[in-house]
């Protein structure tokens, strides 16, 4: 599946209320993603990035992986960047709390 063609499955599924994990599991090809990441202080995230076209938070986690939360507003991103920890901000705001999509898997 091509980029764009990827781009308009993960929309229109995003759009019909699918599961995240739908998105991942249909699509064979590797989500590309081009939000720019910040490294961020932290002993379980790496980096943090956020689209505001597309209310979309990324997070890098040190053990590689990258996960994508839809429809997250740019307060809760900011509320991240200035909380004293990242990981249980994480926790206890992101985490299960917005759908997300798996950009990249763990590294080993």
């Amino acid at each position: 599946m091509k980029a764009s063609a990827l781009f308009w499955f993960v929309a229109v599924v995003f759009l019909c209320g699918c599961p995240a994990e739908l998105i991942s599991a249909a699509s064979a090809e590797p989500i590309i993603s081009h939000i720019q990441r910040e490294p961020i202080a932290s002993s379980a995230i790496t980096a943090v990035g956020y689209s505001k076209r597309l209310h979309a938070l990324e997070i890098e986690f040190r053990n590689g992986a990258i996960y994508r939360y839809l429809n997250v507003p740019p307060s809760v991103h900011r509320a991240l960047i200035s909380a004293p920890s990242k990981a249980r901000f994480y926790d206890e705001n992101i985490r299960h709390k917005y759908r997300s999509v798996h950009v990249r898997s763990r590294q080993k």
